[in-house]
Order: C-alpha cells, then structure tokens, then sequence
C-alpha cells in the first residue's frame, strides 16, 4: 500500500502510531483542511472532520466547538506564530499530533510562492514536549523517524540516520 517514498513513508509510520492509539469508533477532529492522510484517515474507517482553512492563530472557534473524541494535527503546529492557544483550546483529552523536527544541517522550511506554505517553528523534541506539557498534556507515547532521499550530497546522506518527523500522543492533564 505505502511505498518507502515520501510522503508514503511517513503517511505509514503516522497511520500505524494512529492505529495504535485511536479506534476507528472514535470520531477525529483533524487540524487544517482536507488533505491526502485526512483521506486515507477516512479511507482506513475513521470519522474524521477537518478546521475548515480558517487562522488558527486568530480563530479556534472549530476547535473550541468540536465534539469529536480525539484531535489530530499532523505537520500543523510549526504553521502556527502560536501553537500553545491551538493546544489550550482543545476541548477533548486525546490528542495525536506530528512535527518536523528541526535539522542542524538544514534551514527552516520556507515556500517562495505560497506565503501561508512556511515554517514558523521546526521543533526540537524537548521543545515540542514542553510546549504539550505546559499546555496541560501528558505524552504517554512518541515515536521519531527519518526521511531520506535518493539525493546525493552531504545533507542527503545526513537525512537518512537524523531524524526528520516526531509524534505523540498525549491525553490531557
């Protein structure tokens, strides 16, 4: 089903660590809009509902007025100038959630034509596990991966033993 390509590679490490944690009984609120593991979420019998596009940052009524049993926002927070409002405002206590981490060898993501396609924060793991723990989660599982590519040069071979991706699951405090 899922080659060892991106982003097949991490869409597999994601769904088996959802898997994991959440039951497809259980409804999902997914953060951002409708996007390829959204579908494949849905594809693999979750409930899942997504933000509809609107500025996290400014606006998490969505969150705020979700009933679902579990929030996912996998790749989303380093979008965010403030991830910590996104987390406070959850209103369920099971959360999934996935970051790029930061490289040493590699800057932060920048799209040069889509302005909103760009990395606010690249988490170091503490940093992204402090950030859960002081907005009142508990990590009770986390899992990192890399990403490499077929690329020659120093940063490509450098991608295939650090670790690119890191997700959690935590459940509120």
């Amino acid at each position: 089903m899922y080659e060892n390509t991106f982003p097949n590679k991490r869409f597999k490490h994601t769904l088996e660590f959802l898997r994991k944690h959440v039951s497809p009984s259980e409804t999902i609120l997914d953060l951002g809009v409708v996007n390829p593991f959204s579908e494949i979420m849905l594809q693999q019998g979750y409930t899942v509902e997504n933000t509809k596009g609107e500025d996290l940052d400014i606006d998490t009524s969505t969150i705020q007025n979700s009933s679902a049993d579990v929030v996912t926002a996998f790749e989303i927070f380093e979008h965010l100038l403030s991830p910590f409002t996104v987390l406070k405002s959850i209103q369920t206590d099971k959360l999934v959630a996935s970051v790029p981490l930061k490289l040493w060898f590699s800057s932060a993501y920048r799209s040069k034509t889509d302005m909103l396609d760009r990395h606010y924060h690249e988490f170091e793991d503490w940093q992204f596990d402090w950030l859960l723990e002081k907005a009142g989660w508990k990590i009770l599982d986390r899992k990192k991966w890399t990403n490499p590519t077929k690329k020659l040069g120093i940063r490509p071979i450098l991608r295939w033993f650090t670790p690119r991706y890191y997700i959690v699951y935590a459940e509120r405090v």
